[in-house]
Formats: structure tokens, sequence, C-alpha cells
């Protein structure tokens, strides 16, 4: 793959930091832009996967569990479920032609497989198109064959010809050359399940009993007093607008409308009627969480937060065959917005209490672990809330566009440890 990327428009490894950000190749209109598709190797074609088709969905499925991204011992492997692939691979202006698999000619076997979707994305001053590149997996039998580069050119030559020719992508694997760097953190639910699986270890100072009562979290979300209740269709126009004026702080962006806050924090709630106590019980195919917080008096939404699940298949062990994990996606909170509230320890505060019920709520709907990235506001909460360090980093990218590092996991030309990030990836 080094040899590949060296071929790529994006920054390469040893380069000096840009002094201007910028494309690296210009956009050429699409009557210039390759019209075939990249040969495969003998015995292979190129498919357009309809996801909507739920045997072609579950095909997508059946891949990605069995061959995607694994840790680095290969106790885990991501288990996307196909209602989590329906929801991420449709957001509002989705080309179905970005969703992208090989097939085996002789049994028509799906054996690789990769997407985009479109986005908005600002990178400091620049706001572009770009499509969010993901779901890069080819069969483990079939690693040797070269696949994934012809997969990544092919998916670049079907964005060239929507006229998109920025990507923004991610990967635990160094590559040429990252934009940032986060860390994955980990907040500890089900303790005992998560020892089990060796997900996690007790200290030799500690036993599991009081590692449990370390972690144990409250029974109800402290903030449902003060107007904490599940997003609802009405409440679009506002969290829209307070998550935009929330991720203008940060050095990148996914710059969305009402119709993708519709989509990314609304259409995964699953099936079922909203109550009091949905909270406490997941829904049928849910895959997103949404909570705000409404001010009873003025009705406004001051607060907002999501998580999404993710579980991971177990491979080390037969006690238990999967891991149920929440990921904290987007929030916001109005008090970012007031003078002063960063330096005076407000908007820190505030975070762990918001933030503190999206645990509460996890635990409650059965999750064993919430994970999150160093990135946005996170690391103003993540040791008051007891995550702890993972093992786990994920580099961002950004194809055919230079810019100079942003703050991940580190502090960044006097930018603060993940404020330089404020794209949540699926």
């Amino acid at each position: 793959m080094r040899q590949f990327w060296g071929t790529q428009p994006v920054p390469q490894l040893g380069e000096e930091s840009p002094t201007a950000d910028g494309y690296i190749e210009p956009s050429k209109p699409s009557e210039e832009v390759r019209q075939e598709p990249y040969p495969l190797p003998k015995d292979f074609g190129w498919t357009t996967v309809d996801v909507n088709d739920p045997v072609q969905l579950r095909e997508v499925y059946e891949l990605l569990s069995g061959h995607y991204v694994e840790d680095d011992v290969a106790s885990f492997r991501f288990q996307y479920s196909a209602h989590f692939l329906h929801w991420a691979l449709q957001p509002p202006g989705y080309h179905k032609e970005w969703h992208i698999g090989v097939r085996v000619a002789s049994n028509n076997k799906l054996v690789a497989f990769i997407s985009g979707v479109p986005m908005t994305v600002r990178v400091r001053d620049n706001t572009f198109k770009a499509s969010e590149v993901n779901f890069l997996c080819v069969h483990k039998k079939l690693r040797s064959k070269r696949l994934a580069p012809v997969l990544i050119k092919e998916i670049t030559r079907q964005c060239h010809l929507k006229g998109i020719f920025q990507a923004l992508y991610t990967a635990g694997l160094l590559l040429p050359t990252p934009i940032s760097t986060c860390r994955y953190y980990h907040r500890m639910i089900n303790v005992k399940k998560l020892v089990e699986v060796n997900f996690t270890s007790v200290p030799s100072s500690m036993t599991l009993a009081r590692l449990i009562r370390l972690n144990k979290l409250p029974d109800t979300p402290k903030l449902l007093a003060h107007g904490l209740r599940e997003m609802e269709d009405r409440d679009v126009p506002q969290v829209t607008a307070l998550y935009n004026r929330y991720m203008d702080r940060f050095g990148t962006a996914h710059i969305m409308d009402e119709e993708e806050i519709r989509h990314s924090l609304l259409s995964g709630r699953g099936e079922g009627p909203s109550t009091p106590d949905s909270w406490k019980i997941p829904r049928e195919k849910q895959v997103v969480w949404t909570y705000v917080v409404e001010n009873p008096e003025t009705h406004r939404i001051t607060d907002y937060f999501s998580f999404f699940s993710l579980p991971s298949t177990v491979m080390t062990t037969d006690k238990h065959n999967l891991l149920n994990a929440a990921y904290v996606f987007y929030y916001a909170t109005d008090v970012a917005l007031l003078d002063g509230a960063e330096e005076d320890g407000r908007l820190k505060k505030r975070l762990e209490e918001v933030l503190g019920d999206c645990l509460i709520i996890a635990n409650c709907c059965q999750f064993d672990v919430v994970n999150a990235l160093t990135l946005m506001d996170n690391v103003q909460f993540l040791s008051e809330l007891r995550f702890h360090t993972g093992d786990g980093m994920l580099n961002y990218y950004l194809y055919n566009w230079r810019t100079a590092p942003l703050a991940g996991v580190n502090p960044v030309g006097g930018v603060p440890a993940g404020k330089g990030v404020g794209v949540v990836m699926l």
C-alpha cells in the first residue's frame, strides 16, 4: 500500500507542513475523468450494492462482520448491524454509485466493499464538498490480490464523476499523512463482562468488587428534572443552529443543515413510540440515541448529546460473543458560547453534567462500555467521568487537500488537545 499512496494526491510522510491550505491536484470537468471502471483481477467483477435490498445489505453486513477492522491482537472485530449500515450509507444526497462492491464472477459472492457518502467539510477557513470514505473491506482470503488500491481508485473515480475531488477518511494504520491523530478512551460500565472478555483487567491493587463499585453509575439521569428528554422532530431547527455554532469552535467540522441533522441524530432511532421512559429501554433496530435539554420556561434547547451503537464480536472467549459498545457522537451546550465559560470552568462543569447523563442512559440501555476519542471538547470530561486511556489510535486523513496538523491527542500550535477535530466518523 505504501507504493500505492506514493502515487496519490496526499501529503507524503516527511513533507514539511504547508504554509497555506489548499488542493494538491485541481478539479477537472467530468468529461475529462476516466469513464471506464478500473480493471479487476481475472475472475472478479464490479457491482453497485443496493443497500435498500435486504439481501444485498445482508451481504455487506456478513462481509464486514467476518473481515473488517480488528484490534491489534485480534480479540475484537467491529460488527456493524444491517440497520446501522442502512442508516450510515444513506445520508441526504447520497449516491448509490458510491456503494461499490466486488463479486466473484463464478458464484456472485460479495468479497470486497468500499463506500463514500457526500458531506460538506470545513477545514480551518475553507469549506468544500467532499466524500466521507468508509467501510473498505476485503475478504481475508483475497488480501494478496491487491484489491484495496483498486477499490480506492474506483471510489475516487466515482466521486470525480460527481464533481467531488476531496475526501475525508480514517484508519488505525499510519498512511501518508494524517491531518490529526486521536486516541480512544473507554468508560467501563459492565465491568465484570469487560474483565471476562479480556477487554480490561483488574489492577493488582484492587478487587473486582471494588472496580465494579468505582464504576457504578446512578440509576436515573440527573438532568431529567431540568428538561432532559429524547430529541424529537420539532427540535431539529434549534439543534441544527446549536450544532453549527458549537462546531465553529473546532479546526475541522462536518457542516450540516436541518435535513442532515434530522438524518444523523433522529433517523436511526429505531421503531416504536417516544415515551418519557425511552431512555430505559432500546427500541427495535435502534442505532442512535439523541437527547436534548429544553429550558422548561423558555422552551429553548440549551444542550443535546448523542451516541451510537457499534458492537464488536468477541473472538477470544466462549463466555460472551458480543461486546455492546456505545460511541460518543455529537453533543453541544450553549454554555460554550458564553464569554469566558471555557476559562473559568463553566464549560467543563456543564459537559460533565451533560455527558454524565449520556453514560447513565447507555448503562440503562445495557451497553458494556462507552468509547470516546480525543476530539471536540471530550478531553475536558474524560478524566472526571472515569474514562481510561485506550491502546487504539485513529488517524484522520484528507485526500487531495493540504493543511497543517490539527490538535487531536496532542495540542498543536497553541490549540488544546481535541480542538482541531470536530468530525465523528462512523
